[in-house]
């Protein structure tokens, strides 16, 4: 089995360099207009090299429905429905939620949060270690699902922060029997690119 971890396409807030966690907005128009433009070459060489698809997971986030509907739409992928995981969700940035450094600026605690290099966590949000912890519990549940009945790759189309986060355990995962083959080829495709 293979894993893809998909990075939703741009949004408005993405532009302006904001933190986007539990704002719930859609692809500009600019990136639906790119991703619906892909040329059939592209999509060919995409779909040729994940092979088989066998599922498609997604953050609820209007962002990854729209980018996994665009990139894998049910006519080319029948029978590969979106599987929601509320699990990858982006992190919960509380007080800076939908502000960028230039709004923050002079704020005591985004000050704070930076000083530590990002560890402290979000005022009235979530914690780091708490964030990478959920992201990389749901996706070890999903993999868990997907070794023991699906071969092909499986895709899913989540946030900037869910991708981090659930590389940042790629060790725990890679120390268990159930991940360690996945995490090896995995690294293997990388190295070979």
């Amino acid at each position: 089995m293979r894993i893809l971890l998909l990075r939703h396409g741009e949004t408005a807030g993405n532009l302006e360099k904001r933190y986007v966690g539990r704002t719930d907005e859609g692809l500009t128009e600019a990136a639906i207009q790119a991703l619906r433009q892909t040329s059939e070459k592209r999509k060919q060489l995409l779909y040729g090299l994940l092979g088989p698809v066998a599922a498609v997971y997604a953050s609820p986030m209007r962002r990854c429905l729209e980018t996994a509907a665009l990139v894998f739409p049910e006519k080319d992928f029948p029978g590969v429905p979106v599987r929601l995981v509320p699990g990858l969700s982006e992190c919960d940035f509380g007080r800076f939620e939908y502000k960028n450094y230039r709004e923050l600026s002079g704020d005591a605690d985004y000050q704070r949060f930076i000083d530590s290099g990002g560890t402290d966590g979000f005022p009235g949000g979530e914690a780091v270690a708490q964030f990478k912890r959920r992201c990389a519990d749901a996706f070890r549940q999903e993999v868990r699902t997907l070794t023991e009945k699906t071969d092909g790759t499986a895709v899913f189309v989540i946030h900037g922060g869910s991708i981090m986060a659930v590389g940042s355990h790629a060790e725990l995962m890679a120390s268990n029997e159930v991940y360690r083959e996945i995490y090896t080829s995995q690294n293997k495709a990388g190295a070979e690119e």
